[in-house]
This record gives structure tokens, C-alpha cells and sequence, in this order.
């Protein structure tokens, strides 16, 4: 009988759950039953990606974005006690899925209640510092007491001085045992012809992810290339429609994703960290537009441009002017970087 092992990413966008997508291919490689739980679009497109396994639904977090971006901080305190009754209903719910279904070990992205004392437990983050501006000690000091419920923190990124999260996937102090894992992506780099100027891909919760496209959708009106628009939107069946010279899909699955990322010339997207690992692995050029507020894709953002990678901007000053800029940056390379998974799965070989 196969060990079962619980995969619980965040719904919050897509990027938790399509980082878990190589960590589930690896679980079945190396002879494990995942389980996949999670809540909304994380949880409908992993059952599209995977829909031989099973799934289960996890209490929503129900988290949305400020309009503004100078009121995301506020909205988060706002919406905190709403967290704390989720996490302690997730808490609940994972007791019962771990009797039920016989689990013998929890991966969870970012999820904070789905962890286990009778069974070892992983956390997967970037964030071991999380930037919140002037309380940053403080988000910092509450992320990682939750951590230390796990029995291992698992980090998308090298150790080493070239990386990609930067300041906030490395600490000089952390209890919880700590394995880089090197960047996370379900796609591969191939050379196939370019068909596309340039590709939009947008996620993330609303109503930031509506505002940005209802803005792009009218500044694209002037641009003469061939363009790719990915809503992000996970709906039961793939919508394609033709809007003059823009292809624009509600989705994308992982290969028709690969596919057409590797015909794009330029990349316009959040600064989301799984976009990043993304792009990075393909090898592309891309201009990126931080979530207004979000400290985290604003410092991704701020720190690649600084490097001369990717050109960014804020969403009230982007032009399609700023897209010629992108000759003078270098672009995301990918790392060489190997991972002992079955390193990694001898955790849940201990009985």
C-alpha cells in the first residue's frame, strides 16, 4: 500500500498551487499517494492538472486585496479574525482528513493549520521574512511561531548568494530545521519558434487581478504586435477569444502554459514569486507590475529591476512606452540547481 501524502497548497492566486505541481509529480515518482487539498481556483486546477488523484476542499481563507493599495495592510487586519476561524477550522478539517484517509505525512504551502503531531509535517515558504513595512518584526515574528509547528521548513530557492527571493527566503537565525529546495516550476525551457510579442499573464485575488486587466485591456488597444492574454480566471471549461490582434483564455493548464510562454517574446506579469521561478526557469524577459500595497511582490519587483533583470513600474504609471526599456535589462536565467527529492521524502519513511 502506498503512503498517502497530504498536499494542501494556499488559495490565494494560483501561484501556491502550481508550485505544487513538480512536488506531486515527485510524490508518484517516488511511490507515494498524494492527496490534494486546498479550497477555489487552487483547488479546481490542480484537480484539472491531476484528476485521477484524490481531492479534498479545505475551508476558504476568503482573503481579497484593497482597492488601494495604501489600504492592503488595513484590509489584512481587517480580515484577520476571518483567518484565524479558517486556520482553526483547517485545523479541525486536518485532524479528520488524517483519520480518514490514512495520511502519513502533510506538505503544506503555506496553509497554516494543516499540520500534525502524529504525522511529520513540511511548510513550504518563501517567506521567512515577511514584509509587512514598519511591522515587519512584527509579521516576521508571528509567520515563523507558526512555522515551528512543522517539523521542517522547505525554501523554493538556492542558499546561495545568487537567488531569486532574496531577503526574504534568507534569515541568519531560524530554530525550525531549514532545506532550500531550489526554485519550483512545472515548466521546462524549450526552443520553439517565437509566435507571440508579447504574453500577459495575470493572478491573484480581487479586485486587484480585475483592475489590472480592465487596464491593460485598454492600453493594449494601441499595440501593433500579436498578443497572449491569460486571464487567470479557473473556470469549469477554457475560453478562447479574439479581440483584434489579442488571443485572450480565461486559463491555461500546464502545457499549453509552456507552450506558449516559450513562443513569447516578453512577458508582462505580477511579480508573484512562482511567476518568477517560472520565468526564470524559461529563461524569459519579462516587464512586471507589483500588486499596488503588497510589499512582497513590491520588493521582488524593486530588487529585479535594481539587478538590471526585469524593468518594473507601478499599476497607475504603466505605459506601453515603458516596454521598450526591456532591451537594457538581462532577463531571468535559470539555475543550475539539482534536488535529492528522495532525500527530502525520507521524512515520511519514518513509521
Amino acid at each position: 500500500m502506498k503512503k498517502r501524502i497530504l498536499v494542501a497548497p494556499l488559495n490565494w492566486g494560483l501561484g501556491h498551487a502550481t508550485r505544487s505541481i513538480p512536488i506531486i509529480y515527485e510524490l508518484i515518482k517516488h511511490g507515494f499517494e498524494p492527496v490534494i487539498a486546498s479550497d477555489g481556483v487552487a483547488l479546481t486546477l490542480l484537480q484539472k492538472e491531476f484528476p485521477s488523484l484524490s481531492s479534498i476542499e479545505l475551508p476558504s481563507y476568503n482573503i481579497t486585496y484593497a482597492k488601494k493599495g495604501k489600504h492592503f495592510k488595513l484590509k489584512l487586519i481587517k480580515d484577520s479574525p476571518k483567518l484565524i476561524k479558517a486556520i482553526k477550522a483547517e485545523k479541525k478539517e486536518t485532524k479528520f482528513i488524517i483519520e480518514i484517509h490514512d495520511i502519513k505525512g502533510i506538505i503544506s504551502d503555506n496553509r497554516l493549520g494543516v499540520y500534525s503531531k502524529k504525522v511529520p509535517s513540511v511548510f513550504i515558504t518563501h517567506q521567512l521574512n515577511v514584509l509587512t513595512g514598519s511591522t515587519t518584526w512584527l509579521s516576521t515574528k508571528m509567520h515563523q511561531k507558526i512555522i515551528k509547528k512543522f517539523d521542517v521548513c522547505w525554501v523554493p530557492d538556492t542558499k546561495e548568494k545568487i537567488n531569486l527571493s532574496g531577503k526574504l527566503g534568507h534569515t541568519n537565525s531560524f530554530e525550525i530545521p531549514i532545506e532550500y529546495i531550489g526554485p519550483l516550476s512545472r515548466l521546462e525551457n524549450k526552443r520553439l519558434k517565437v509566435k507571440n510579442d508579447l504574453m500577459v499573464l495575470l493572478s491573484g485575488p480581487e479586485p486587484q487581478r480585475t483592475l489590472l486587466e480592465d487596464a491593460l485591456f485598454l492600453k493594449l488597444k494601441n499595440y501593433t504586435g500579436k498578443v497572449v492574454f491569460v486571464k487567470g480566471i479557473m473556470e469549469k471549461e477554457q475560453t478562447i477569444q479574439m479581440i483584434g490582434n489579442i488571443t485572450v483564455y480565461n486559463f491555461m493548464t500546464s502545457d499549453l502554459l509552456e507552450k506558449t510562454i516559450n513562443q513569447s517574446e516578453l512577458i508582462l506579469s505580477r511579480s508573484g514569486y512562482t511567476t518568477i521561478m517560472d520565468l526564470a526557469k524559461l529563461n524569459k524577459k519579462a516587464f512586471f507590475i507589483p500588486t499596488p500595497g503588497q510589499f512582497e511582490q513590491e520588493y521582488l519587483a524593486k530588487r529585479l529591476t535594481d539587478l538590471e533583470l526585469v524593468p518594473s513600474c507601478s499599476q497607475e504609471g504603466f505605459t506601453l512606452d515603458k516596454l521598450k526599456n526591456i532591451t537594457s535589462f538581462k532577463g531571468l536565467k535559470s539555475f543550475d540547481y539539482s534536488v535529492d527529492f528522495k532525500k527530502l521524502f525520507n521524512l515520511f519513511e519514518c513509521e
